[in-house]
């Protein structure tokens, strides 16, 4: 059996499918939430994105870099979106898929929907049938794929990125197939970009953008690819180890995986947030200070990478589930403030972060990824106080209200120096019935 084919026929079953909508409204929000992080992002990255103005010298061109004000020539655009809207680790995800989204395909489509004309609506639909690719990819096969030391995002996000985009585009069966072919090829994404301070996690979702749209390019150009790039030997073996893998079917027990994301209200690495909101919780009972020891038990994928007490920056502490832990517990929050270069380096909370220790749990590790636990005990001198959380704030199962999402928002925009007129403007934009793409983007 062809595998690609199979995989394709799935994918192009819910692109023709009429959407519900509950999709529709679910994706505006993704879309809105997506603006807002990379507002943010670029903001977070503004010394860095100064330096690369100045060294790259990008060509000027239509083609906006969000939350930038510049114009720049198309895969310029598409390659710093991507950088900017996962800058912060704060972009939408999913825990059984171990990736994050959005941020790969909207990087792609909104300059690509500049340049043909294309609505806001037309940009939701395809982004809807992307984030299926991607999320049906990454749940076939993973949880392999990140133990051997891959990053979905940058993986199985550029196979997803390039299908919405074809579709989008309106490319014929053969121009996507052929697509996809050099997507597969290009697809790779390195998981070592969390350790040891490094700040180039960012730089695979923009790589991963770049890489759908050069694929796009070939198969539209009549480039052939290999006539099964999944078989074989081809993007399953070189992705997992093994060419009997499993392919998920798409809408996973009955839902969209837009659907299925969650969006962060902390702004830090997802494996955290179950500690973190259990520090918050106990808060009401504990005082920092008055902490000897932390203890937490996660799922395993969680620990490996995650449980670093030395925290040399802002990146290193997103990633960290000590750091993010006792910042919840000091701040009662975990957001922008909490993990910035002066917060990270504070006495208090370097002190307590070198008080956690994480550890895996082989019962929480059975569970997962349909739940994705911690359980955070705190020892003081004369008492023990423990708290679980299995579905922090955000999930599926439990997610914003729509006046924690518009908050969630308006706070980014805040953060990023978007004015409440601009931001309200953008919100009420991605609403506007018949809206073109062009006139989105061009407020920010």
């Amino acid at each position: 059996m062809n595998r690609s084919v199979e995989f394709l026929e799935m994918i192009d079953r819910v692109w023709k499918a009429p959407l519900p909508e509950e999709v529709m409204a679910r994706a505006r929000r993704s879309l809105l939430d997506y603006l807002a992080v990379t507002c943010a992002g670029a903001e977070f990255q503004e010394e860095k994105l100064e330096k690369y103005w100045d060294f790259a010298q990008p060509e000027e061109g239509k083609f906006r870099v969000i939350g930038t004000g510049k114009d720049v020539v198309l895969k310029e655009a598409v390659f710093l979106n991507g950088l900017n809207g996962h800058a912060l680790d704060f972009d939408d995800g999913t825990n059984s898929g171990i990736i994050h989204l959005g941020s790969p395909i909207f990087s792609l489509l909104l300059p690509l929907a500049q340049r043909y004309g294309k609505s806001i609506d037309e940009v939701l639909k395809a982004a809807i049938t992307g984030y299926e690719a991607s999320y049906t990819m990454a749940v076939s096969i993973q949880p392999g794929h990140k133990a051997m030391g891959y990053h979905a995002t940058g993986t199985c996000g550029t196979l997803g990125a390039t299908i919405a985009a074809s579709y989008m585009l309106g490319f014929t069966d053969e121009e996507r197939f052929q697509a996809f072919a050099s997507a597969c090829v290009a697809a790779s994404g390195m998981l070592k970009v969390l350790d040891d301070g490094s700040e180039l996690k960012p730089y695979n979702v923009a790589k991963t953008a770049l890489l759908a749209l050069t694929s796009l390019q070939l198969g539209k150009t009549g480039f052939k690819g290999h006539a099964d790039p999944l078989g074989g030997r081809g993007f399953f073996k070189m992705m997992t180890g093994k060419e009997d893998v499993e392919l998920k079917p798409v809408l996973l027990n009955g839902t969209y995986a837009i659907m299925k994301s969650y969006t962060k209200p902390y702004a830090s690495c997802r494996y955290t947030h179950p500690a973190v909101e259990a520090a918050i919780h106990l808060r009401a009972s504990v005082k920092a200070s008055d902490v000897e020891e932390i203890n937490i038990k996660t799922y395993d994928l969680a620990v490996s990478g995650h449980d670093h007490t030395e925290i040399p920056g802002s990146y290193s502490a997103k990633m960290s589930i000590p750091y993010a832990t006792a910042a919840g517990l000091i701040y009662g929050k975990a957001g922008l403030k909490e993990f910035s270069e002066e917060t990270v380096k504070g006495e208090e909370i370097v002190a307590l972060t070198k008080k956690v220790k994480v550890e895996s749990d082989e019962t929480l590790s059975a569970v997962f990824p349909g739940v994705q636990a911690a359980i955070v005990t705190i020892k003081t001198k004369d008492s023990e106080y423990t708290d679980r959380v299995d579905f922090p704030k955000g999930e599926p199962e439990n997610p914003l209200t729509d006046e924690e999402f518009r908050s969630r928002y308006d706070g980014l925009m805040e953060y990023a120096g978007v004015g409440p007129s601009i931001s309200g403007e953008v919100y009420d934009t991605v609403y506007k019935e018949n809206a073109k793409v062009e006139e989105l983007v061009k407020i920010l």
